[in-house]
């Protein structure tokens, strides 16, 4: 189990990294992380849902995702709650009053998925959530220690040296967890390191001797992992600013923002710029097309957007004839009326949409969760729906996409402008993506995607395997 001395030390990517090396090696690999939270996930093929790290992780591994890999999933919809997912379905939500409670009953749920994971491979590699120095979540703690004990599981800390104070966060966790807990760590992994390793010799002493692990390497700057999609939403702040001499896709950072790796694709294309546009900045005035990306809390969403005046950019985006594209909670956003008369986000309400689309959208507490495949602006297109909410109107009649079976998603306003679907990873296609880029006047690059993701969990299994001690990790798995 990789656990790390905080959020964003880079624990997916290592365990991504580690899959995909291991796997090359030719071991049945499968990743696993007991909790999860995130608004960025992915449906499986047994129909649930789990965060994104995790599906990438599995592909890491080839297999397809499974809930399995990720048991308890949480998806922040308001500062103090956050629906919960077991097993890739919904079960409810949890606030701040019952959180702990709450979690600690689900270590049953997360030993079932864990034993039938590890029934299946020759190797489960698990991943920390936060870190284990939180040491006031520790009581009903199911992400780190509290899961590693349950289970018998070695753990190897991760420090992040780019962030500074790499010696002090591993020092301090060993001094401030539980002696049980400490005596799960068998050994750390320093990441994001810059330069020549040997001048962190005498530091990396200094951390075996303080606190008795043994140390695994020294991870590399790992360029490689910019090509991976992101599943945590602190890497949008550095996603932000604008280049110059290419047409820029600019999407607006909500705070229940969701699935915001479906833009990943337009960062391969040399004639696009995306910017993520923070709050307390505009829309860029020169932005060829607006994306309005999914949200976990439509209502909310809708209303910080018009907060931060965004609104304003887009219908002027909108008059110059600009492009916009609204992806599920986006696409609900562009329609005349949003209803949620069940309380599915809170308070039930009804609010005035963008009414871009002649469209209307009742949230219900029916998720819909699958995978799809059909045509849309003339070329084949597949993805995922992962929805809470029907859209309906007489903007349907002329859909964005038309699914295999006979179904219809999304609209497309009479001038053709104004786009709204409820399918996730659709630019991830080259076709798709050159239809759409066409629309501007760019050219669109012939790269598949998924294939550039592909190597470069080659290109960090390959780092990893001739930067730090595989070999040793691997004995420590069989011990």
């Amino acid at each position: 189990m990789l656990q790390g001395t905080g959020s964003d030390v880079g624990k997916s990517v290592l365990v991504a990294g580690l899959c995909r090396a291991w796997t090359n090696r030719g071991l049945r690999v499968r990743p696993f992380k007991p909790q999860n939270m995130s608004n960025n996930a992915a449906v499986t093929a047994d129909g649930g849902e789990i965060g994104r790290a995790q599906a990438l992780q599995a592909l890491a591994c080839r297999v397809e995702p499974h809930s399995d890999m990720n048991p308890v999933l949480l998806k922040p919809q308001a500062d103090r709650s956050s629906q919960l997912i077991v097993h890739g379905r919904v079960r409810g939500t949890l606030g701040s009053n019952n959180f702990r409670e709450a979690r600690g009953a689900l270590l049953a749920d997360v030993m079932q998925s864990h034993d039938r994971l590890r029934a299946e491979c020759d190797l489960l590699l698990v991943e920390g959530a936060g870190s284990p120095a939180e040491i006031n979540l520790r009581a009903g703690d199911i992400a780190n220690m509290g899961f590693a004990r349950a289970a018998g599981v070695p753990v190897v800390l991760v420090g992040d040296i780019d962030r500074g104070g790499v010696i002090a966060s591993l020092v301090g966790t060993r001094a401030v967890i539980d002696p049980a807990d400490a005596a799960m760590i068998r050994g750390f992994l320093v990441n994001k390191f810059r330069g020549d390793p040997a001048l962190f010799a005498d530091g990396y002493r200094a951390v075996e001797a303080r606190t008795g692990w043994r140390g695994f390497g020294i991870v590399p700057w790992l360029p490689a992992a910019a090509r991976l999609p992101s599943e945590d939403a602190v890497i949008l702040d550095r996603r932000s600013m604008p280049d110059s001499g290419r047409r820029i896709v600019a999407c607006p950072i909500l705070p229940r923002i969701a699935n915001f790796d479906d833009l990943d694709p337009f960062r391969l294309e040399p004639g696009i710029e995306l910017v993520m546009v923070p709050p307390g900045r505009p829309i860029p005035a020169e932005a060829a097309i607006v994306v309005l990306p999914g949200s976990k809390a439509t209502i909310a969403d809708l209303a910080a957007l018009r907060a931060e005046g965004w609104d304003i950019d887009i219908r002027a985006h909108h008059r110059r004839g600009g492009l916009i594209v609204g992806l599920c909670g986006g696409y609900q956003m562009l329609g005349r009326r949003i209803a949620d008369p069940h309380g599915i986000e809170g308070v039930p309400s009804e609010v005035d949409g963008l009414g871009l689309l002649d469209v209307t959208t009742t949230l219900s507490p029916v998720k819909v969760l699958r995978r799809v495949r059909g045509e849309a602006l003339g070329v084949p297109v597949e993805g995922y729906e992962m929805h809470m909410g029907e859209t309906r109107g007489p903007g349907t009649a002329a859909p964005f996409a038309r699914l295999d079976g006979g179904g219809a998603d999304g609209a497309i306003d009479p001038g053709g402008t104004v786009m709204g679907t409820y399918l996730h990873g659709l630019f991830a296609a080259p076709a798709l993506r050159r239809a759409l880029l066409a629309h501007i006047g760019v050219a669109a690059r012939a790269h598949d995607h998924g294939a550039d993701v592909d190597a470069a969990l080659d290109a960090i299994a390959e780092t990893l395997s001739d930067h730090i001690d595989i070999d040793g990790l691997l004995r420590l798995a069989a011990s």
